[in-house]
């Protein structure tokens, strides 16, 4: 193409980018937005023609160069880039130009907000920016040099058309240079155009409300103007740099997207430790490069680097330590130069700080540590932030936010997180926060850390050995061990739910083996550096047994008892699994020798067996309560109340509450649904029950009613810590009573750790109520003695967690009581034949206070037909008591029945009416008989072993006394075996 030939485009604005300012063919009067869009249709339409030689002439020849290049040396994503980046600003300065009207008449309907310089600068902004980053992309790696070499025929035969696109290019300019130069020039003044026509703009409007508009676009045409004179400087820079590297160095180094930002030729600077004075440091946009001599390049990525001034404190760890005037007072003047030396020294080093490593650097000016501290802050910030800043690098932007982030690293140095990715927050050069490490062998720690270990909540997954199998731990940590309360799920479906301490299971806990093992077991108890050790029940399914006592070593050791499935009951004691001494069987034989641990049917036994078959060694056999009288109540579950204890003395912090007290989380089958289980969410605690509120909320309640709801509501919820408290108790109870445990001859034990639990619980929280007074005095265990107080077990606590514990409970009295209430219930199913009238005669019941006008006949109905009419008040008042587990609120509905007799009596005789025992008890067997409460035996028992023992020699205490002796009158055998009718 000849220069007669060229088109349009080489001419105009471009060649005199200045004459927009001074148009002297414009109309004086003409409209200042007309003359604006005026404007910008001859600068896009200019640009735009432009544009299409470029495409033509340049960009087409490279991509042929990329297609025709063997050896690889042009780098063809970095050229796609900045084709497709060329490609992208085209259409939009041609969609920008369809936008302006071409003749005058649009001009009035067209307002300045309109005007897409101004509307869409950001955007415009942003696609200038983009081209730009991948223009010089392909500068930095000599991309020009080589497509000019490539195809340097073409290039020679169109070398005067690249000439023709710019003003003052010579003959002698390289194709290189001509290509670099036409590829940005444009470019550039294009924006000039933009911001001459909006400075034009600008002085045309004078004061008014757009003009606003027009400033903040005239300042972003300018900031654009600065940043492509920043990043063509950092490319050019970086360029000469690659080149005058050795092959190792850059072959290492050089990517497309990297620049220098500092070089320590430029800035002197060094490693303290250096031995080399060849030693070169590099700062990049994204890496921190040190060069000692010519084959020891040692990167560091800027998003785990951090930078400090090294400290006082510092200055003896890495040999700095220096002389002070105040310490050495009569040292020489030679002293004080070296000492002089030595504080300078100090005061212009840097610390460099990495996850694996520390690094010093030394200055020997302030200045020059001053500016490479900033720029490494600087280059760290934007490479967090992942863009360069706008318009200039490093502006005014703070970096007091570096020292924590988010961020990815691999570990290399022998340490315990070798070749594990660590992906998460930070802190000056730690692992801090929440994050996840994962190892090329599977293993996956998801959670908290603190100070570059595991440190909070965290769940660690280690590949089993099935393809899809492993084994879970959701843990508390400190210190990078499992400390505290956790939940493991294995491989094999067995699972744990307890406490650790060093990464063993340490403390109360409960090991389960499921159904899917060849022999399912369960133990709960007390653990020791991951043996079973102190008091705790192993139950064995298939054998249909239950261990309850003491371990050692992983053995039975100590005393113990055995209850099996049939009902049996062993007792004695254990030395390293083995069974010593004298053995009780529930029919009065004993056994007394030496028992293996193999139970029920197949028992093996070597010792002395003694039979007896007196009446009242059986009877005496079937009421034998077992116990562990070597082991005190309150020292059999302190692995659960310890960690509840301690969270308590450490004043109950919100942050402690999972770590002792427990938590729940999704199972090992929901976290197999996701892998990415980065933050480990669990239900956390409601506001309104966090550990601080419960201490606020104690301590302002003075009403026991108050307490009292407040605490049933505590109770109920797990998010609660007593909630969580009373939650494990109840576990412990099921474990040991539930099922097999469910024997009469444990039915003391039971009773007794039920009473334990609700005075240990009141102890707790009344030091909560007391406002968290931690001296440990404070928490004595609770005395034998029980006073009469309106604030203790019996009237706080109790009632609130029976329910909890009562249907285990409640079965051991039933079974203790079993014969008993069966003969009682023969008897009420023998006077349930009789007529009312007829079973008052028999009861020996007053006429005078039989209520007979109670009585509703039918017609040719006679009194002695009717039946459960007398007394119907009381009777239905009676049968509420087994709707309730309260002993307090069972004794009030038992004095309502004795007042509804009264009452009923009252209304026969017209008068108030005190009833004496002799009167009261044949009315009292009367109501019981026609209530027919079953198994009241071992309510009755229940009440009088549950009921505030203030109540002992009161109201209570007697008309309870006189239910007992109703109760026993209906199991007489005159009662049983009477002649109805006769």
């Amino acid at each position: 193409m000849s220069n007669s030939e060229q088109p349009k485009s080489q001419i105009g604005n471009f060649r005199s980018p200045h004459s927009l300012g001074a148009s002297s063919d414009e109309p004086k009067k003409e409209n200042v937005y007309e003359s604006a869009i005026r404007s910008l249709v001859q600068v896009e339409q200019t640009f735009l023609a432009l544009l299409a030689d470029i495409n033509g002439v340049i960009l087409k020849q490279l991509q042929q160069a990329k297609l025709s290049d063997p050896k690889g040396k042009i780098n063809p994503e970095v050229l796609d880039s900045l084709n497709c980046e060329f490609q992208t600003l085209w259409d939009q300065v041609l969609r920008n130009y369809r936008t302006l009207p071409q003749h005058s008449d649009p001009y009035k309907a067209f307002s300045i907000e309109n005007i897409y310089i101004i509307r869409d600068k950001g955007h415009l902004t942003e696609n200038y920016v983009r081209y730009l980053t991948a223009f010089t992309n392909f500068v930095t790696i000599r991309g020009f040099d080589q497509v000019a070499k490539q195809t340097s025929d073409y290039w020679k035969k169109n070398k005067k058309i690249l000439q023709g696109f710019l003003n003052d290019s010579t003959s002698e300019t390289s194709v290189a240079v001509l290509l670099y130069r036409n590829l940005h020039e444009p470019f550039k003044n294009q924006i000039l155009q933009y911001s001459l026509i909006l400075t034009r703009l600008s002085q045309e409007l004078g004061e008014c409300s757009e003009k606003g508009l027009v400033a903040d676009a005239l300042q972003n045409f300018v900031d654009l103007q600065h940043f492509i004179n920043q990043v063509l400087d950092e490319a050019s820079l970086t360029k000469i740099l690659w080149k005058s590297l050795g092959h190792k160095a850059r072959d290492t180094l050089c990517t497309p997207e990297r620049r220098i930002n500092e070089d320590s030729k430029t800035i002197p600077i060094a490693l303290s430790s250096g031995k080399s004075s060849g030693d070169r440091i590099l700062l990049f946009n994204d890496i921190l490069a040190i060069l000692q001599g010519s084959n020891d390049i040692t990167c560091y990525n800027l998003t785990t680097v951090w930078v400090d001034c090294l400290s006082e404190e510092d200055s003896g760890k890495y040999g700095l330590g220096i002389l002070t005037a105040r310490k050495h007072k009569k040292k020489t003047s030679r002293s004080k130069i070296n000492n002089s030396k030595s504080l300078g020294d100090r005061r212009n080093c840097l610390r460099i700080i990495t996850p694996e490593e520390e690094l010093l650097l030394h200055t020997k000016e302030a200045p020059q540590k001053a500016l490479w501290h900033w720029k490494i802050n600087q280059a760290i910030r934007q490479s967090l932030e992942g863009k360069r800043d706008f318009p200039l690098w490093g502006g005014s932007k703070d970096c007091q936010l570096l020292l924590s982030r988010f961020a990815s690293y691999t570990f290399k140095k022998e340490s315990k997180f070798k070749n594990a990715l660590y992906e998460g927050d930070w802190n000056c050069g730690k692992p801090h926060g929440k994050g996840t490490m994962k190892w090329p062998d599977g293993c996956n720690y998801s959670g908290d850390f603190h100070d570059g270990l595991e440190d909070g909540f965290g769940i660690y997954l280690i590949p089993g050995i099935s393809s899809d199998g492993f084994n879970c731990y959701k843990c508390h940590w400190k210190c990078g061990v499992m400390q505290g309360y956790g939940i493991c799920e294995y491989e094999d479906d067995t699972t744990y739910n307890g406490y650790f301490k060093n990464n063993l299971r340490n403390g109360f806990g409960t090991l389960r083996g499921t159904e899917m093992r060849n022999h399912p077991f369960k133990y709960t108890g007390h653990w020791e550096n991951n043996i079973k050790s102190g008091y705790g029940i192993w139950d064995d399914p298939n054998r249909g047994q239950r261990y309850i006592g003491m371990w050692q070593d992983d053995f039975r050791h100590g005393q113990g008892i055995v209850v099996t499935q049939s009902g049996l009951c062993y007792q004695g004691t254990f030395i390293s699994g083995k069974m010593m001494g004298k053995l009780t069987f529930p029919n009065g034989f004993t056994l007394e020798g030496t028992f293996s641990n193999q139970w029920g049917d197949n028992l093996q036994a070597s010792g002395i067996l003694s039979t007896c078959r007196k009446e009242e060694d059986l009877k005496t056999a079937e009421k034998i309560q077992l116990d562990l009288s070597e082991l005190p109540m309150e020292e059999r579950w302190q692995g659960i109340y310890r960690p509840f204890q301690e969270f308590i003395l450490h004043g109950c912090q919100a942050e402690m509450e999972e770590s002792y007290l427990g938590f729940h989380t999704h199972s090992r089958k929901e976290l197999r649904k996701s892998q990415d289980y980065l933050f480990c969410h669990r239900t956390n605690a409601d506001a309104v029950d966090t550990a601080e509120n419960i201490v606020g909320e104690l301590s302002k309640l003075n009403l026991l009613e108050d307490m009292k709801h407040y605490l049933e509501t505590a109770f109920e919820s797990t998010q609660n810590p007593l909630g969580k408290l009373l939650k494990t108790l109840t576990l412990a109870f099921q474990a040991t009573y539930s099922g097999v445990g469910a024997n009469k001859h444990l039915l003391t034990m039971a009773k007794e750790e039920v009473l334990f639990h609700a005075e240990k619980i009141t102890e707790f929280i009344k030091i909560l109520h007391m406002g968290l007074q931690t001296d440990e005095s404070h928490l004595c265990e609770p005395s034998d003695s029980r006073k009469r107080e309106e604030f203790n077990s019996y009237t706080l606590v109790l009632p609130l967690i029976l329910p909890r514990f009562h249907p285990e409970l409640y079965m051991m009295y039933m079974l203790y009581h079993e014969k008993e209430d069966a003969l009682y219930w023969q008897g009420i199913i023998h006077l349930g034949l009789l007529p009312d009238t007829q079973l008052l005669e028999f009861l020996e019941v007053q006429k005078h206070l039989w209520p007979l006008q109670d009585l509703t006949l039918t017609v040719n109905q006679r009194y002695s037909l009717v039946r459960d009419e007398c007394f119907l008040s009381a009777i239905e008042c009676f049968q509420k008591i087994s709707t309730t587990v309260d002993p307090e609120l069972k004794m009030i509905t038992f004095m309502k029945t004795y007042d509804e007799i009264e009452k009923t009596v009252a209304r026969v005789l017209e008068k108030e009416y005190k009833l004496p025992m002799d009167d009261l008890l044949p009315l009292l067997v009367y109501v019981v008989s026609r209530a027919k409460i079953q198994h009241l035996g071992a309510e009755l028992h229940f009440i009088r072993d549950m009921m505030d023992p203030c109540h002992e020699g009161g109201l209570h205490d007697f008309m309870l006394t006189a239910l007992e002796s109703c109760y026993l009158h209906l199991q007489k055998e005159e009662i049983r075996n009477s002649c109805i009718g006769e």
